[in-house]
């Protein structure tokens, strides 16, 4: 049995790699709902994420998601990826949970923005400051290599100045904004992964031909562009029934009778398989709220490189 720490973890799957992975495997993944269980009765989560390929692997990822360690200055979620070979069921490694999910989910949205998104397009619009945001900005760079323009806005100023300082070290054209409209009318994709509970992203201030990826609200009653966008844009998700279930601007759309769930063009393996034509004025989203099959296809590409970066080493 391998164990894959973070930093091997990111070696294993660069975002070009992992997109199109992501690209051409997702077909045929086994992918059940998530297991939600409480196992402090005081609101704390344990979440058990399986998924399988047939003739592959089996991958479990376990999760815990304790939101009061956050005022004892402890994380409040943890999580690892267990990986057992599907034809005789042995366990073959352990990868750090947390990053996994942090670069599938950037590869996967990337992705969409590349399938989607105007094939001009040069300017990318962060929202957000925690971990996920500076993967999304190294994913859409190293995905759309015209891209020449990052911004990074974030309700904490000082934490968008301290992100685009550390993007820019690393050769990106970052930089961070305070007026959130003022960046909408300058970006031509936005990318957001906050855990907004009310609406940032005004529906009167995204202009067509944007593209957007929107992360953060995962569950019903979480949002981050005001639901009446959706009634503008043509959808896709990343998992159709993920999306329907707990994505909550989608949620909250079809509940006002803003849409109706056949909004939904396609997922992710659909998306791919065919990406759709577009005109310059369509506004397009892609609403991510993760699954397991995402993990399971990171996991696949970081075992099947193992061998041959073992050799070099």
């Amino acid at each position: 049995m391998r164990v894959i720490d973070g930093a091997e973890l990111a070696r294993l799957t660069p975002y070009p790699l992992l997109a199109d992975a992501l690209r051409h495997r997702l077909r045929g993944v086994v992918s059940p709902p998530r297991t939600h269980l409480d196992p402090t009765g005081r609101g704390d989560a344990l979440l058990l994420m399986p998924a399988w390929r047939e003739g592959g692997l089996i991958g479990v990822k376990l999760v815990t998601v304790y939101p009061g360690n956050a005022a004892r200055g402890a994380p409040a979620v943890a999580a690892a990826y267990a990986a057992f070979a599907h034809a005789d069921g042995r366990l073959l490694a352990l990868l750090d949970g947390t990053v996994l999910t942090l670069r599938r989910t950037a590869a996967a949205t990337a992705l969409a923005a590349r399938l989607l998104a105007r094939p001009d397009a040069r300017s990318l619009l962060v929202c957000g400051t925690g971990a996920l945001a500076p993967e999304l900005a190294r994913a859409h760079a190293a995905l759309i290599p015209a891209l020449a323009r990052i911004l990074i806005w974030g309700r904490n100023e000082t934490k968008a100045r301290a992100l685009a300082t550390t993007l820019a070290a690393e050769g990106l054209a970052a930089e961070p904004v305070a007026d959130l409209d003022a960046a909408l009318a300058q970006a031509d994709l936005v990318a957001a992964a906050t855990t907004a509970t009310k609406p940032f992203l005004r529906a009167s201030a995204v202009r067509p031909g944007i593209h957007l990826g929107l992360i953060g609200a995962f569950t019903p009653g979480m949002s981050e562009a005001e639901p009446a966008l959706l009634a503008r844009a043509r959808l896709f998700a990343d998992d159709r029934d993920a999306v329907l279930a707990k994505g909550g601007e989608v949620v909250q759309a079809i509940a006002a009778g803003l849409i109706a769930p056949a909004a939904i063009e396609t997922d992710l393996a659909g998306l791919a398989a065919a990406p759709p034509a577009r005109t310059a004025a369509d506004i397009t989203v892609f609403k991510s709220v993760g699954f397991a099959a995402l993990d399971l296809v990171a996991a696949e590409l970081a075992l099947r490189r193992l061998p041959a970066d073992a050799a070099r080493a």
